[in-house]
């Protein structure tokens, strides 16, 4: 549910974290021209052959880091900020009931809580794994030490995935990988993610049917993630088989715009094409790697979920699995709103609640969801700072090129390596 981010699915909080940071790069559109980079470090992955729209929108992201801040960009932000602070002063009493439950951390059972960290610790290995898929490279430590540091910056700030992509991208960028091919995968791969988690309420369907009591509210929130799959499973074939769905989108999305925009802005043209070569790359990507994305999601989902089943037991509760199924998945779903940094509060107050609907005691309730938080959120946030040091002891400072207007690489000769060293 916590970051594991460039991202995007991971443990509820860092699930929403993973998958809200690759869709904003995902929305981050500049019509520029397509640069040609020279072939990618030894290690890293290949730096020529990419599809225009990838590249356009890895330059947008270098474009908006040098740009300068605006007033409208100062509300914008101050926006996110007061929406996240009301969030938070909304579930405060409840998020600060589950913090009082530090103390009885102690009363966890050791081994069923070591356990639950070992899980969590197989659910962030899945999702490195699925970024070192995007960024083709069997490397480890550059894409887990930016990784972390990204998600700790989007975990730590409202509305941070922005600031958590450019980081990450940055971090990978000086350490020689040629972050234009990853775009497209990441998106793809976290659509997958989102699919997965839609997903998970008809696994709990055959224990429903068998007569299983499950409460009201846990039924309709099973009945609901069930209709979302089918529909994300219905949609889903239809953009990547059928182009006139998505060019139609396209062409009403830009009409609106250009007329909402209109005598303010240049009228914006091609976005119905753009969005095709789009979908062209994330549907070559998931043609090429689909069952390893499919299995590294659902090991990432089935570990997290399995985070939470090991300190429900370490409080000594026993719930139906299936119950906590339906728990697990509607907070996950919940925590997908960019609403406050990490799910902060969000998940803790839906996540006790959804468990106490399970049939767990409203006290193991509070004190399994934060325990749960504790691996899947605090222990990844406070290793993002020592992951960056790391990173800056090996390859140096990371740091941001301005985007050329033109799209050419003013220096082919000199981008880093994946050793550190300059070609």
């Amino acid at each position: 549910m916590a970051t594991k981010d460039l991202a995007p699915i991971a443990p509820i909080g860092a699930r929403r974290r993973e998958d809200g940071r690759y869709s904003w790069l995902a929305r981050l559109k500049h019509d520029v021209t397509a640069r040609k980079h020279p072939q990618g470090a030894p290690g890293g992955p290949a730096g020529s052959g990419r599809p225009a729209p990838v590249k356009a929108k890895a330059t947008a992201i270098k474009a908006a880091q040098s740009r300068p801040l605006t007033w409208k960009t100062a509300v914008k932000r101050a926006t996110v900020l007061a929406v996240a602070g009301v969030a938070i002063y909304l579930v405060l009493p409840k998020l600060t009931q589950v913090l009082a439950s530090w103390p009885r951390l102690s009363t966890l059972s050791p081994v069923w809580f070591t356990a639950a960290v070992a899980a969590e610790l197989v659910s962030f290995t899945c999702n490195f794994s699925l970024q070192r898929l995007a960024l083709q490279t069997r490397g480890w430590f550059a894409v887990v030490t930016a990784g972390l540091a990204g998600n700790a910056v989007t975990d730590s700030l409202p509305g941070g995935d922005a600031a958590g992509a450019a980081i990450q991208f940055g971090m990978l960028s000086a350490a020689g990988f040629d972050t234009d091919t990853a775009v497209g995968g990441l998106t793809a791969f976290s659509l997958l993610g989102i699919g997965g988690l839609l997903a998970l309420p008809v696994l709990a369907l055959p224990a429903m049917l068998a007569g299983a009591p499950v409460s009201p509210g846990l039924a309709h929130t099973a009945l609901l993630g069930i209709a979302g799959f089918i529909l994300f499973v219905i949609f889903g074939v239809v953009l990547l088989r059928a182009d006139w769905p998505l060019a139609a989108v396209g062409r009403a999305a830009q009409g609106l715009r250009n007329w909402i925009t209109r005598g303010h802005r240049p009228p914006l043209t091609g976005l119905a094409s753009r969005l095709l070569a789009e979908r062209d790359t994330i549907r070559t990507v998931l043609g090429e790697k689909w069952w390893q994305a499919l299995l590294l999601t659902a090991g990432r989902l089935g570990s997290d979920f399995g985070c939470l089943l090991c300190v429900l037991r370490a409080t000594g509760a026993h719930p139906r699995p299936s119950l906590v199924l339906l728990a697990y998945s509607a907070t996950g779903i919940i925590a997908l709103l960019p609403i406050t940094p990490g799910g902060l509060g969000i998940v803790e107050a839906s996540l006790s609640g959804l468990l106490i609907l399970a049939g767990v005691h409203p006290g193991a309730a509070v004190l399994a969801t934060l325990a749960y938080r504790v691996a899947s959120y605090w222990l990844p946030l406070l290793a993002g700072p020592p992951a960056y040091l790391f990173f800056r002891h090996r390859y140096g400072t990371p740091t941001t090129q301005p985007a050329d207007p033109q799209g050419t690489d003013t220096d082919p000769q000199h981008r880093p390596r994946a050793d550190g060293t300059t070609a």
